[in-house]
Formats: structure tokens, sequence, C-alpha cells
């Protein structure tokens, strides 16, 4: 029986998890690891880490595992998409990775802009300049740290900065490539124009393959740290919400995924290359040959309660310790006492701007409506319930565009929660589900190395021999009623507050 791992480089950890032919978990691990934030707004992270977090879980599940190596005929990787890795012509990191959530760059979008066009920068890339996207991350370096940019021999995603340390080959792969805003997404690989009108040499870009191609095989080196053998073949993978997307199964029209991690995504598939013109949601090329997808993302989503948790929760930090269990099952149970609504109160998950649907470097965090009423336990809940209007607002964008969902499937470890998938499906007045594996970009990963090894033909025939619903809910009436009101609410207090989001960034960058 053949073996295959799937390696997903994430903002909080990599997770490295190893599967049978039939998608079923033999072992996994998970790795975490620092992110630095030298300002407000800014977020990075080591590529070494990444690496270290890589060799540490390989390791790891082959000797939980007691699988030996040569059974192993495939990897594929996922990862954190958007982030900038640079190399020099020694192929050493030249400074820390600016990833995906950092902020800095609103000003090279607004250069990006001007320089290709706002219409034409959709046409070809099929979104506006954002700060999350590569593109504006090079030109930052290019502007504040020439002498850097200068050194720059090759760049590279983060699931690709792995790949080269794995095989030495610079490669990348369509979906995560789609991120960097330098794909022509309709053509499905690098666009001159873009290029040329930014003054990116192509060179520094690896080369583009479809997401279950062989992109390399682990080198000599790579197989004396891990562990695996030598000339193990390695696939081109998906960022990491393509990668979840297949995971959860979601390879047909009608169905979306809905995923809670750092950020949170609402994911629908296409086959057309279907644009929004106004830029609030994204289109990239999916990790299908010739499909596509669309999504919206909410830059904070389990990161607003991971911020909560790590601040606030320390008694429930303790006793989750005491008894041996996880904390998020404390925080559920918390939430869970308020009621739905939370009696008025209700937060913006906007810790680090956000980008679905106003594309807002500067927004910030907020809770609206505190009373002396409210406790902890409505805080938690109105977390978990802003996260979910900010994710209705992904929805009703993607609706806006005639792709229409019948079923949404929840992952991520937000999708653990009972509660928050109750939200979710009040919310979007639609039944929620879940599958049989929480593996989620892992597995996906793996699904893709799985095709490219030609154990199974197609990714959609992969994921209808491996994945299948286990968990249904479905929308409680009164509760989509009371949400829909608050959710109006909820959408014009970011309307009152951006012109004070603006002030209160002035005052900050003054200060710095």
């Amino acid at each position: 029986m053949p073996y295959v791992l799937g390696i997903d480089i994430g903002t909080s950890g990599t997770k490295t998890a190893l599967f049978d032919e039939n998608g079923k978990t033999i072992s996994s691990s998970l790795n975490e690891y620092k992110l630095y934030q030298p300002r407000i707004g800014w977020a990075e992270q080591d590529p070494q880490d990444w690496w270290k977090a890589v060799i540490l879980g390989i390791r790891t599940v082959l000797s939980e595992s007691g699988i030996i190596p040569e059974k192993i005929k495939a990897i594929g990787l996922s990862g954190q998409m958007h982030g900038l890795v640079m190399l020099d012509k020694q192929l050493r990191i030249l400074r820390p990775s600016i990833i995906w959530c950092d902020q800095r760059t609103n000003e090279e979008c607004i250069d990006i802009t001007e320089i290709v066009g706002k219409q034409r920068l959709i046409e070809i890339t099929a979104n506006p300049a954002l700060t999350g996207f590569t593109a504006s991350k090079i030109i930052w370096v290019k502007k504040h740290e020439p002498e850097i940019y200068e050194k720059a021999y090759k760049i590279l995603l983060p699931k690709d900065y792995i790949r080269f340390m794995l095989t030495g080959e610079f490669a990348t792969e369509v979906s995560d490539a789609s991120g960097m805003q330098l794909l022509d997404i309709a053509k499905r690989n690098w666009s001159s124009e873009m290029l040329s009108k930014l003054q990116i040499d192509v060179n520094l870009l690896g080369k583009v393959y479809e997401s279950q191609e062989i992109t390399g095989k682990i080198n000599k080196y790579a197989a004396e740290l891990t562990g695996l053998k030598e000339d193990t073949l390695v696939v081109g993978g998906a960022g990491d919400q393509a990668a979840g997307a297949i995971g959860n199964g979601i390879v047909k029209s009608g169905m979306v995924s809905s995923t809670i991690g750092t950020s949170r995504v609402v994911f629908a598939y296409t086959d057309k290359a279907v644009i929004d013109r106004k830029g609030r949601v994204h289109t990239f090329c999916y990790a299908i040959p010739n499909t596509w997808h669309v999504m919206g993302v909410t830059q904070s989503a389990g990161l607003s309660l991971k911020w909560f948790r790590d601040n606030f929760c320390n008694y429930e930090k303790e006793s989750a310790n005491l008894i041996g269990t996880d904390i998020y099952e404390f925080l559920n149970k918390e939430a869970s006492m308020s009621k739905p609504g939370c009696e008025g109160l209700i937060y913006l998950p906007y810790l680090m701007g956000e980008r679905t649907p106003h594309l807002d470097p500067l927004a910030r965090g907020v809770f609206f409506g505190l009373t002396s009423r409210h406790k902890k336990n409505d805080m938690l809940r109105a977390i978990m319930e802003g996260v979910g209007y900010s994710l209705k607002d992904c929805m009703d964008v993607i609706n806006e565009m005639g792709i229409n969902s019948n079923q949404v499937r929840a992952s991520g470890g937000g999708g653990k929660s009972h509660l928050w998938r109750q939200i979710q499906a009040d919310m979007f007045n639609t039944e929620v589900t879940t599958v049989n594996s929480n593996e989620g970009p892992s597995l996906g990963a793996a699904i893709l190395a799985l095709v490219g090894i030609g154990q199974y033909s197609s990714v959609r025939e992969a994921c209808d021999n491996i994945i299948y619903n286990i968990s249904s809910q479905k929308p409680i009436y009164d509760n989509s009623i009371l949400y829909n009101r608050y959710h109006s609410i909820y959408k014009g207090i970011y309307k009152c507050l951006k012109p004070q989001f603006n002030n209160i960034s002035n005052i900050s960058n003054f200060l710095n």
C-alpha cells in the first residue's frame, strides 16, 4: 500500500500528516513557531523556523507510524499564502518573511494601481492591489530596503521555500501563485505585462506547475535531515485555502467551504474565471486544472479568539492544563451560555485590518454596544458572531456574483466548534456540514500527491472516494431573523468608524 505525506506550513505552526491511499491519517505532528510584529500592522516570520518544523514533523510521523521511508511515494505541500521569501545567490535568506497578514504596503498598493491601472489590474490578476499580496511586498522591499532587493536571486512563497529545501528546485503552482498578483489568472502563468510594468525580473520567480504535477524529488541533503528516502516525489501542492478546500471535498458547483483558522475564508468552486469587478473577493486558479475558485477572507478570525484567550483567559488556561483538555472546549462552553445576539454586543474582527469586503488595512477591532450587563461569556460569543458577520459579508458578495451554494462544509480549528458551526448555519441560512477528516490542508496536499503518482485519475475521483459528510446542522429560523437584523447594524458600524480608523492610523504613524 502506498503512503503519502501532506505538509501544511501554517501561520501558527506546521502540520505534517502521513496518509494511506484511502486518505486515512496514520500519524500527524504539529510544530509551532513565533510570529514577529516589529511595528503595529507588521507581521513577519523566520523561514528557518518553518524548515525546522518540517524536519521535526517528518521525523516524528515516521517514528510514530513505523512506516518505512520506502513506502512513502510522494509529498504534497500546502502553506500560508502571499508570504515573501527572498534568497541571495548563495541561497541564503535575505530578510525575515513578510507574511500574508502584514499591512505595511498600503502606499505600494496605490503605486501598483497607478502603474498598471485599476481595471487592467483586475483583468489580469482578477484582484485589486492588496496589502496582503506578494507583489506589494516586493515593491516595499525594493523601495525601503534597496540594498536587500539588489541581492535577491530568487523570490519564493512559504511552501515553495520548503519545496526548495526538500528538492533544490525553484517552483510554485497555480493556486498559490495566484495570490502573488503577478499571475495571469486566465492563462495560469506569469503575466509578462505585470512583471514588465512593475520592473520585476521573471528569473526571480520559480516555474509554474499545475497543483498535482511532479515538481521535484527529495535530495540527499533533505533525506539525511528528515529520514525520507532520496528521490521521493514532491508534487506542486496548493496554497492553504485551496488545499483545505480539496481536503473538504469542494470539487463541484454548489459546494462552499467555510474555514476558520488564523484567518477565515468562504471558498466557492467555479469552472469559469468569474471576477468581482469591485474587487471585494478574490478569484484565484484552483488546484484542479481548468477550474478557479472565489474566496472572501476575514483577516482575524481564529486570531481574534486566540488574542482574547491569550490576554483574558488565564483561569481557563490553568483549568484546561489541570484536567488535560483543550482550552477551546472551555471557551465554547462559556460562549454558549450567552444568548444569540449577545443582547446587542457586536464585535468587528479587524485586528489586522480587513480584506472582504472592505479592503481596508487600517480597520481595527471593535466591541460595540458594551453595557454593564455584559460578561466575559458575552464577549466570547460576540467574537464568534463577529467573525460570522464578516463571513456573511463574504457569502453575500459570492452570491451576488451568481455563485450559489446549497451546502457549506465547515473546517479548520473553528469548524470543530458545534456553536460556531450553528452560528454559521443561522447566519448563512444554509445547512452546514462537516466531513470525515479534520486534517484540512494537509489532507488536500496529500490528495494532490496521490493524484500525482497516479493512484487516482483526478482530484474529483480522489475526493469522491475519500471524503464524505459525517454531521449536519440546519439553520434555526428565529436565530436567522435575529442575525439578519444585527448584521445590518454590524455593516453600519464600519461605515461610521472608517474615518476614525484613518485618523487613529495617522496618529500612530506620527508617533512611530
